[in-house]
């Protein structure tokens, strides 16, 4: 059973993972279990160039930064387990957290983060019933966002993105991700606040 899996390897994805990743050193967080559902095809960052996003060069392609987000993932913080190629299906809860059904194998989480995109084509089975019209987008776009109070949908259930209510920045999506990492963190320290830095000083 993993502690969290993140579903969606976009932008609030990949960004909730590094948050959690970097925070192995504190003793609440060393033997959690991590993995992230690295699906993308259906990522907005695949059309996506930027010049307008902070730290980004300008011309970066997004098709790059999906491809070098998981890598950085992968160098940095290989503790977190990568699943590729395979698409959820089903989240349905279970005594001590969520069944995750993907169209390849079948996974057992204590909390999941869901992070795919606002398409009015979201179909997870034991998800459908927290989505609602998206409230920052335009409604001839038809998105849908899932119910949430702070990106928290139900207990041990948060969602991240534009999926959680917010407008498609590649900024946004990534702060979202981290601010979802960050109550994760919190909860595992038993509600005292804490987050994740680095530092030169160190």
């Amino acid at each position: 059973m993993f502690d969290v899996l993140i579903i969606g390897g976009g932008v609030s994805g990949i960004s909730c993972a590094l948050v959690l990743g970097s925070a192995q050193k504190n003793p609440f967080v060393k033997d959690k279990k991590i993995a992230i559902i690295t699906h993308q095809k259906a990522s907005s960052l695949q059309d996506a160039i930027f010049y307008n996003a902070y730290g980004i060069p300008a011309g970066k392609l997004g098709a790059d930064i999906l491809v070098e987000s998981t890598k950085q993932l992968q160098d940095t913080y290989p503790h977190i387990q990568q699943i590729a190629g395979e698409k959820v299906l089903s989240v349905l809860p279970i005594a001590e957290g969520y069944e995750i059904k993907t169209t390849k194998q079948v996974y057992t989480s204590r909390i999941i983060v869901v992070a795919v995109g606002s398409s009015n084509l979201f179909a997870i089975d034991g998800l459908t019933q927290y989505v609602e019209p998206h409230q920052k987008s335009l409604a001839e776009k038809q998105r849908i966002q899932l119910k949430n109070v702070d990106h928290k949908v139900a207990e041990g259930i948060y969602v991240a993105g534009t999926l959680a209510g917010h407008r498609s920045q590649l900024a946004i999506a990534s702060g979202s991700g981290a601010s979802v990492a960050t109550d994760i963190l919190v909860l595992w320290n038993n509600g005292v606040e804490t987050h994740s830095h680095d530092s030169v000083r160190e």
